[in-house]
């Protein structure tokens, strides 16, 4: 990262932070915890996305999100088989 860093004091159960420890690998703690903490600000952004999507256009139905499913199955499909049809 090019971004300048700062040096912070966090608290969590052990056991969290032993898991994260042992899976963070060569790029270490701090580098998986930011990459944890980057993904949890995205997840709070979209989740404001969709709040004010929501208010604006109403709540989307449980058949307006399993449509979208299925049209994002059928278009992975759809690029598998391009690409199986390319090679």
């Amino acid at each position: 990262m090019s971004e300048a860093t700062g040096k912070y004091s966090i608290t969590m159960p052990r056991d969290v932070a032993e898991a994260a420890r042992t899976r963070s690998g060569p790029s270490g703690l701090s580098a998986y915890v930011t990459a944890a903490v980057a993904r949890q600000i995205e997840r709070d952004n979209l989740n404001e996305l969709i709040r004010v999507a929501e208010a604006e256009h109403g709540p989307i139905t449980d058949e307006e999100v399993q449509s979208l499913r299925d049209q994002l199955h059928r278009a992975r499909v759809e690029q598998t088989r391009g690409g199986a049809n390319a090679a």
